[in-house]
């Protein structure tokens, strides 16, 4: 697995946001919020302009959102959909080069550097910001920022 350990502290930026949230165990949930999410893609894409993909996740209750960032505030969105603008701020930044299939244990791996180190974080959403395309990008060559919201 190609993961940082040392993270890089960033500053997240206020972010156009749409998404679906399911609550309950991720393994079971992410990839059916993703399935979900996709199948509504082209709808969003008629009135607003996708510029990337992140997933916002929290424990207690295990709360996981899949969507994607938008240029500007949307015009109109399905039903099933929820806009906010994401607030950003303070994160330490792990990145992991390679598959999704790899982010479980990479995810994991982080929240133990974290635990370990005694990063301070705040009580905020994690994101997993997905920067290039999987349907053009080689899976080995897939990057996903882990973002830990931190004090």
């Amino acid at each position: 697995m190609n993961l940082t350990e040392v993270p890089e502290i960033v500053h997240w930026p206020v972010t156009h946001y749409v998404f679906l949230e399911r609550v309950g165990p991720f393994m079971k949930i992410a990839p059916q919020a993703w399935q979900d999410l996709h199948a509504q893609k082209y709808l969003i894409a008629e009135t607003s302009q996708i510029t990337g993909a992140m997933a916002l996740y929290r424990m207690r209750p295990d709360t996981y959102r899949a969507g994607f960032i938008l240029a500007a505030t949307p015009k109109a969105l399905p039903p099933e959909l929820t806009y906010e603008q994401f607030p950003g701020g303070k994160y330490s930044r792990f990145v992991l080069t390679g598959p999704y299939h790899n982010l479980p244990q990479a995810s994991g791996r982080v929240w133990e550097i974290v635990s370990r180190t005694g990063l301070q974080t705040r009580l905020d959403f994690a994101i997993e910001n997905y920067v290039n395309d999987p349907g053009s990008t080689p899976e080995a060559e897939l990057i996903t920022e882990i973002l830990i919201p931190t004090a």
